[in-house]
């Protein structure tokens, strides 16, 4: 699974910690995120997320 990183702020979502705070778990793929899933740290959706 490939890392995705949030353009605006930097934030790496990396796949195999997931997104725990938001109820992400550990081995979810970026492209299994809910369509709603937002970055933690600047809000924005999924689409300014560019693979790393």
């Amino acid at each position: 699974m490939k890392n995705y990183v949030c353009g605006p702020c930097g934030y790496v979502y990396n796949p195999e910690l997931g997104d725990p705070d938001s109820g992400i778990k550990p081995g979810t793929a970026f492209e299994d995120l809910p369509e709603d899933w937002a970055c933690p740290i600047c809000g924005l959706d999924k689409g300014v997320f560019e693979e790393e």
